[in-house]
């Protein structure tokens, strides 16, 4: 079966740490393979490193790499897909919304040929109404404007591949935005998806603020398409087709000496909108450019524990 490798992002995650690593330990009494469980700290500041320091101390499968900063949940990821020594891995957070009864499932669609396999939320109990909504949206919106995969939707950040897809993340897609779950969906090989309902937290609060989910929103798209870089050509269309019913009404009602004034003012309104908005889009590539450029690691390693050493990128 070859080994198993368990990547799990941790980012101030002191209230959960210890539950997770007990519910590993139940669930591990079913294992048939060998398997690590590779632990990233995202530059946590509160005692969430100590803790996987002692847990790693006690049990050598237990691995960890710190950062020397927080570089965010997309960083934690790929840093754990780099450092995994297993030919089968698979990626979840530290909060338990992730069951960890999935490993079996996961497995056997390993052992049918699969090679991606996405996890699948059909319901999130610590979810809102807004998020369940704002997240079904945001797969529609990317599918309808990307012309580079079709991507499952409400497929999270629980998803398994296998070595070989793992080492195309390796020495590809090593872009500084990035968008993880996009990349796995759009690598190719054997795919499927299974479905899952995530649980309760079992600690803490989200770390994903409106203004984070924004952020990433825009990255994805920004990642996966270009056709708002066309929406200059769009709009211009659309002006001018507005330019020309303007003209023609203007013509028709000259006996009456409108002032123009309501015309002239929506017209205005209406272009400079367009027009910051098609420079805000550019703007958003050009700084995908910029970040790319500049060429700066993805993430800095701090310390490893349990590990051999391994170049960081």
């Amino acid at each position: 079966m070859g080994k198993l490798s368990v990547i799990v992002s941790v980012y101030n995650e002191e209230a959960v740490l210890e539950k997770f690593y007990s519910a590993f330990q139940t669930v591990k009494t079913g294992f048939q393979w060998p398997y690590e469980l590779l632990f990233v700290n995202d530059g946590s500041t509160d005692r969430s490193l100590p803790i996987l320091t002692a847990l790693a101390e006690k049990d050598p499968c237990v691995k960890v790499v710190s950062f020397s900063r927080n570089f965010g949940h997309e960083a934690a990821m790929i840093a754990g897909i780099d450092h995994a020594t297993g030919d089968r891995l698979i990626c979840m957070d530290a909060d338990l919304q992730h069951p960890l009864e999935c490993i079996f499932p996961i497995m056997e669609k390993f052992d049918e040929g699969y090679e991606v396999i996405n996890m699948v939320r059909v319901a999130n109990k610590s979810a809102g109404f807004i998020k369940n909504i704002t997240s079904k949206a945001f797969y529609k919106v990317v599918n309808l404007l990307s012309d580079q995969a079709s991507f499952e939707e409400n497929a999270s950040d629980f998803f398994a591949v296998s070595k070989r897809v793992a080492d195309v993340l390796r020495g590809s897609y090593r872009e500084k935005v990035r968008f993880l779950r996009g990349y796995v969906q759009s690598v190719g090989f054997a795919r499927t998806a299974l479905e899952y309902t995530a649980a309760e937290r079992a600690g803490g609060a989200s770390h994903y603020s409106l203004r984070k989910l924004m952020r990433f929103s825009v990255s994805t798209i920004v990642c996966f398409s270009d056709l708002p870089l066309k929406l200059g050509v769009y709009t211009g269309f659309v002006c001018a087709l507005l330019g020309l019913i303007t003209l023609v009404y203007t013509m028709f009602t000259y006996h009456d000496a409108p002032s123009g004034y309501a015309t002239i003012v929506t017209l205005i309104c209406f272009l400079f909108a367009a027009m910051f908005i098609i420079i805000g889009i550019i703007g958003e590539y050009l700084a995908v450019l910029f970040a790319e450029l500049k060429d700066r690691p993805i993430y800095i390693v701090d310390k490893k524990i349990n590990m051999e050493s391994k170049a960081d990128a």
